[in-house]
């Protein structure tokens, strides 16, 4: 049984809703049992909305859309494109139609999309370099037997 000594009740603001909450001296001692060091800054409700999907990012999106796009030009058909990414110039970047061709070509029949390179909506970049972006090893596994290499 927790015993609530040191701590009392503490009226917080939500940053979503912006309505008062309590956090009360139950929930500091859980937090502190926890080692977390920072107060909840979203009410129980705005909380539980976040976690059901109901606003802000999911853990299971790898990036956040900041919305800005880049313009350049595509390196097999030279058509403008824009990318939600910078662009460098040691690597291709292609429109959405020729990297799917590219995707496609290099993936050998597979139905994964491991095949290398950056995928988007409106382009992304290819594989690049004789390996294809994998390492040459062979199978584009690195030595542990799974994933991609970092570079």
């Amino acid at each position: 049984m927790m015993s609530n000594e040191g701590y009392s009740d503490r009226i917080l603001t939500c940053r979503d809703c912006g309505q008062e909450f309590t956090f009360t001296s139950g929930e500091q001692e859980f937090y502190a049992s926890r080692n977390l060091t920072n107060d909840p800054s979203r009410c129980p409700s705005c909380r539980a909305a976040r976690r059901s999907g109901g606003g802000g990012m999911s853990s299971s999106r790898p990036r956040q859309n900041t919305g800005e796009y880049y313009e350049t030009t595509c390196a097999d058909c030279g058509r403008p494109t824009s990318v939600p990414f910078i662009p460098r110039e040691d690597r291709p970047v292609y429109c959405s139609d020729c990297f799917q061709a590219h995707r496609t070509s290099r993936s050998g029949g597979r139905s994964d999309s491991r095949g290398g390179g950056y995928s988007s909506s409106s382009g992304g970049y290819g594989g690049g370099g004789r390996s294809g972006g994998r390492d040459s090893r062979g199978g584009g596994r690195d030595s542990r037997g799974g994933g991609r290499d970092r570079w």
